[in-house]
């Protein structure tokens, strides 16, 4: 006597093995945390207080400041185009570290502002927008390698400090009676734009590097810088930023404004690209080629589907064609008919006729049935598949009880 085994019993997941199915995802999520915080520190390092005149990082500015602060100079710290606005008054030197930032509102109201005041403005690495609003006629040039360069000019300024690290941008003015300093491919680094009536100079500068912590002891960027900056005896440093209150970029510019021109063209390529190789590798378009198929399928259930697409597409007169060339077909050698000349009806129908003398089938214009037009309907092609078949079932019945002869034994 045998007893049935009892059922097994599933085994559970241990920790062991959910550790050993998952450590590998959780590894990778881990690695790609712990790379985005460093990647984070790093860049925060780096770009934190960047030409901040209250940090001491390698980017920073602290270093000028506390030297303007020992000659005199104070320094004052803003981050609006408002409070600059307000804060540039006579004899005072406003300084803008990223003009580019400021919207073109921000840049009229504070060309305005400080149009018609004495004092000095120094614009770092200024490009089109800014130029235009506060010293029209001087256009921008490509930029160079960032070195120390000699003054090549006769600003006091300048030759007094000596050699300094400057390039980035450069700049052309048709203005004679401009200042030209630190000169590349025959182009000044360093522009400075006497006042004509207003008291205000303006001062152009191709790099910031000059300003910076860790450049500021080297060559003579601190006396230049000392001299630029400390012309007035109160210095507004604007730091612009985007999360200005008064900055209407962020509404103003949409999703395509804030991709960089350069990366339009390489998407226009990339797609350009994509659309190249979809026509490469896409399906070429030609005759139907007649394939066997893998697997044997029954005619009823071909019949049904043919069915089924005809009904859908209401193509009742390709339906209904099909329906008389098969009944043609079929009834063409119980007649005598050659198989040529079963489609035709000058030939079919008088030898259909001439049986149906004989025998008497369904009453109907075999004309009609057999060679007429589409149904109107889905009744009608059901009337006509019955009376095909009638006629097809009349024909093979009288083949049927027809006498046969019997040859002499």
């Amino acid at each position: 006597m045998t007893t049935a085994a009892p059922d097994a019993p599933v085994p559970t997941p241990t920790a062991r093995g959910l550790w050993t199915r998952s450590r590998g995802p959780l590894l990778a999520l881990l690695l790609l945390v712990v790379s985005g915080v460093v990647l984070g520190a790093l860049q925060s390092g780096e770009h934190h207080g960047r030409l901040d005149p209250r940090s001491a990082d390698r980017t920073g500015s602290r270093a000028i400041t506390r030297l303007l602060a020992s000659h005199g100079v104070s320094t004052q710290v803003v981050t609006t185009s408002e409070e600059a606005a307000a804060a540039a008054g006579p004899d005072t030197t406003l300084l803008v570290t990223d003009p580019d930032v400021l919207t073109q509102d921000q840049l009229t109201g504070l060309h305005t502002a400080t149009a018609h005041t004495p004092g000095r403005t120094v614009l770092l690495a200024p490009g089109t927008s800014a130029l235009e609003t506060f010293t029209p006629g001087v256009r921008m040039e490509p930029p160079v390698r960032t070195s120390a360069r000699p003054p090549a000019c006769s600003l006091p300024d300048a030759r007094r400090a000596g050699s300094a690290l400057l390039g980035g941008l450069r700049y052309a003015t048709a203005a004679d009676d401009a200042d030209r300093c630190y000169i590349s491919g025959g182009r000044p680094t360093l522009l400075r734009l006497p006042a004509h009536g207003t008291g205000r100079d303006t001062v152009l500068l191709g790099s910031a590097d000059l300003l910076y912590n860790q450049h500021l002891a080297e060559h003579g960027n601190a006396s230049l810088a000392l001299q630029l900056l400390g012309t007035h005896k109160h210095l507004v440093w604007y730091l612009p930023s985007v999360s200005d209150p008064s900055s209407a970029q962020d509404q103003q510019r949409g999703f395509l404004d804030l991709i960089p021109s350069g990366w339009r063209w390489a998407l226009l390529q990339l797609a350009f690209a994509a659309v190249c190789a979809a026509l490469w590798r896409a399906r070429r378009l030609g005759p139907l080629v007649r394939e066997n198929l893998p697997v044997a399928v029954p005619a009823a259930e071909t019949t049904e589907g043919h069915a089924r697409l005809y009904e859908q597409a209401n193509a009742r007169d390709r339906a209904s064609d099909v329906l008389r060339s098969a009944t043609r077909t079929r009834l063409a050698p119980l007649i005598g008919v050659s198989a040529a000349h079963a489609h035709t009806a000058d030939v079919l129908l008088p030898a259909l006729h001439a049986h149906l003398t004989a025998a008497p089938g369904p009453e109907a214009d075999l004309h009609v049935l057999l060679f007429g037009p589409a149904p109107a309907d889905d009744r009608a092609l059901v009337r006509l598949a019955d009376q095909l078949d009638a006629l097809e079932s009349s024909i093979v019945s009288q083949e049927r009880h027809a006498p046969r002869e019997h040859p002499d034994r």
